[in-house]
């Protein structure tokens, strides 16, 4: 009987559980990532099935009534160490909202998913909603069903916010947003009120190969380690792990577009480093995760705007860029370089927005699938209506649905709630780097130099090491001192975007 069982020993029975199970989902998560990458088209339907009955394998083990006691007997004991405490709490929850979904729904949404993705990846080629219409339907209307399942207060979407930032809320977004539009919009109104800066040298000629070979001197100079991860080419670029040991990044490369992989590699690089500073020891379990995914998403912006688009970071790099594309940029200085890559103009596609407009991209979605949940737009109506908001809110005509609502993945793979983190993990991020360069006097200095090591062992030690003991703004009052306090944003674009705009 259980209660016969040491604490020790039933916490080893919790832990080779959480490991198989594990082992389970990171089958899973390569399927996935073979999915988006390699695999040929007419795999597809078989490969819809294994990931399937993989979801729906994890699904039984994790909410298996023997797993259920054991989570209940552990709970119950006044002897455990704290990490093991902390672990067994954070698998009660993560149990009582599984628990919630049958596993028949597990595997018929795991199948949903597989087959929208395929559809949005035609729907991309042939540049035609319509083809990606059916499925999405198909899969919004099961997003729903999950909603119920897991139950909510006020509004459906709560309880997909809730899977992606445990505590966030639709009033919480709204009150964010609210105070975040008008700022914004002051600000974007100095800056085209005063003379635009020049970024046509970064629209050239960019030979594939020369790009990805800087992309991967980038990747490890930040200090991603390639003996414990890879990068390949997707769709949409995307970092995804099996274990702290094997992260695997992708990007895409646009031969006349220098900026479109750089970012991206540096994106994704922040994601990545996070995967891999994770503890390995607590590998399956709470504390082997992240914390959120805008905790995630303030490691990947940190690193792509507040270092990757700072003169600390070009002053080293530029010189490599330049050596590297001599005809390119045989005619432009590191102050016009620097101009460029932090140009502000409202644009069609969010990967490649600047920092200033690129929350109103994040806005358009957020609001869209808020209606989509509560029913108050159809499927069918979304390219109206991203169309209209994109007219409204940034001034721009949408040419067609690839540069329109097709642009995302995120909707193929049933991902709403999770667009919202990206702004909250923008947030999140500048308040950080302002407490790392606080702390690390001469930071500064050493991003000159190309030396991350100081900023990375910070985050490592601050963010990384921890996994999912605090939540999100718990973790934030650790760190800064205070909670989330967009403030810092404003400050933040109002004196970049001054100097380089000169108001």
């Amino acid at each position: 009987m259980l209660s016969s069982t040491s604490t020790h020993g039933l916490y080893l029975q919790y832990k080779e559980q959480l490991q198989k199970i594990a082992d389970v989902k990171y089958a899973l998560a390569v399927l996935q990532w073979d999915q988006e990458t390699y695999m040929p088209a007419k795999g597809a339907e078989r490969k819809a099935r294994q990931m399937a009955t993989l979801s729906e394998i994890a699904h039984e083990l994790f909410t298996a009534p023997v797993f259920k006691g054991l989570l209940q007997e552990l709970s119950s004991r006044d002897d455990m160490e704290a990490d093991w405490k902390k672990n067994v709490e954070l698998s009660w929850y993560d149990f009582t909202q599984q628990d919630k979904l049958p596993g028949e729904f597990v595997r018929t949404l795991s199948e949903a998913v597989s087959k929208s993705f395929q559809s949005w990846l035609q729907a991309r080629k042939e540049n035609s909603f319509a083809i990606f219409e059916k499925d999405l339907s198909i899969l919004l209307n099961l997003k729903k069903q999950e909603a119920e399942y897991l139950g909510y207060e006020n509004h459906p979407y709560n309880a997909m916010l809730n899977q992606y930032e445990r505590g966030c809320t639709v009033a919480l977004l709204d009150s964010i947003f609210a105070s975040l539009q008008e700022p914004l919009k002051d600000i974007l109104q100095k800056i085209t009120s005063r003379p635009q800066v020049k970024d046509d040298f970064l629209r050239q000629q960019f030979p594939k190969q020369q790009q990805w070979d800087f992309g991967k001197q980038v990747l490890q100079q930040m200090g991603f380690d390639f003996e414990a991860g890879r990068q390949d080419i997707s769709e949409h670029p995307f970092t995804t792990n099996f274990s702290s040991r094997d992260v695997r990044l992708t990007t895409r490369i646009d031969e006349n577009d220098f900026s479109n992989m750089t970012w991206s590699c540096i994106h994704e690089g922040g994601h990545g480093l996070y995967e891999q500073g994770l503890p390995d020891s607590e590998y399956g379990l709470p504390l082997g995760e992240y914390t959120s995914l805008s905790i995630h998403e303030s490691q990947s912006r940190l690193w792509e705007n507040n270092v990757g688009r700072s003169t600390n970071a070009w002053e080293y790099f530029f010189p490599v860029v330049k050596e590297k594309f001599p005809a390119q940029f045989a005619n432009t200085s590191l102050t016009d370089f620097y101009k460029g890559i932090n140009k502000v103009q409202p644009s069609l596609i969010r990967t490649e927005a600047d920092e200033l407009t690129y929350h109103f991209h994040v806005m358009i979605r957020y609001e869209l699938e808020k209606k989509l949940m509560d029913g108050t737009l159809a499927v069918k109506d979304i390219p109206g209506w991203w169309n209209e908001r994109y007219k409204n809110l940034l001034g721009l005509d949408v040419p067609d649905d690839k540069h329109g609502c097709l642009q995302d993945v995120h909707w193929s793979h049933g991902s709403f709630g999770y667009f919202p983190t990206y702004s909250l993990g923008s947030f999140y991020a500048v308040q950080f780097f302002a407490t790392a360069q606080n702390k690390l006097p001469g930071l500064d200095t050493e991003i000159r130099k190309g030396n991350y090591k100081p900023l990375l062992d910070w985050l490592r030690t601050y963010i990384h090491a921890h996994g999912r003991r605090y939540l999100s703004e718990e973790l934030c009052k650790q760190i800064t001192g205070e909670s989330l306090n967009i403030q810092h944003f404003i400050t933040y674009i109002l004196e970049k975007y001054g100097l380089i705009y000169e108001f």
